[in-house]
C-alpha cells in the first residue's frame, strides 16, 4: 500500500471512530449506557484517543463501577497525560468511594492540565474533599476558585453559600 493510500485508510478509521464515539455519546445522553459503552469501545478499537477511554469511564461512573471507571481514566492519561479530564474524573470516582486523600493528587494535578476547558470542576471537586474533612476555609478557597472559572457554575455557587451561611 503506498503512503496516499496508507492515509486515505488512516483518515477513514479516524472518521469512523469519530462517528462511534459520537454516537456513543449521544447514547450516553440519552440513558442507553450499554449501548453507548459498545460504540465508545468500537472507537478506541478503530483509533483509542484519550477522549474516548475518558469518556467510556464516564459512562461506567454512570452505572457505579467506580473501578472500571477509573481503569479506563488511567488509559486516558497514558495517551494523553495534559489531557485534564481524566485527572478530574479519576479524583471524583475516588471521592464517590470514600477516598478523599487519595483524589486530592488527582484533583491538583487536573488543575495544572495544559488541555483542559473546565478548570472549575476539580476546583469544585477539592471544595467537596476539604468540606467532607471540615476544613472549611480550604473548602470556601476551593469554591471561590472555581466560580473564578466560571462565574456561572450552580453547583459551587451553592456549596459556597452554604459554606459561608455555616461560617456566620
Amino acid at each position: 500500500m503506498s503512503e496516499p493510500e496508507k492515509d486515505t485508510a488512516r483518515d477513514e478509521r479516524r472518521r469512523e471512530a469519530q462517528q462511534y464515539f459520537q454516537k456513543a455519546y449521544e447514547l450516553q445522553m440519552a440513558g442507553e449506557l450499554d449501548e453507548a459503552i459498545v460504540h465508545y469501545q468500537k472507537s478506541l478499537e478503530l483509533q483509542p484517543t484519550a477522549e474516548a477511554y475518558t469518556f467510556l469511564g464516564w459512562t461506567h461512573s454512570f452505572l457505579g463501577r467506580y473501578d472500571e471507571a477509573i481503569r479506563f481514566c488511567e488509559k486516558a492519561i497514558e495517551l494523553d497525560p495534559e489531557f485534564g479530564n481524566p485527572w478530574n474524573d479519576i479524583g471524583a470516582y475516588l471521592i464517590e468511594q470514600g477516598k478523599l486523600d487519595e483524589a486530592v493528587p488527582y484533583l491538583e494535578r487536573a488543575t495544572r492540565a495544559r488541555r483542559y476547558e473546565s478548570y472549575c470542576f476539580p476546583h469544585f471537586n477539592l471544595g467537596r474533599v476539604w468540606e467532607q474533612r471540615g476544613e472549611w476555609f480550604r473548602a470556601i478557597e476551593a469554591y471561590r476558585r472555581a466560580l473564578r472559572q466560571n462565574p456561572q457554575y450552580t453547583l459551587a455557587a451553592q456549596a459556597l453559600r452554604r459554606l459561608e451561611a455555616l461560617l456566620n
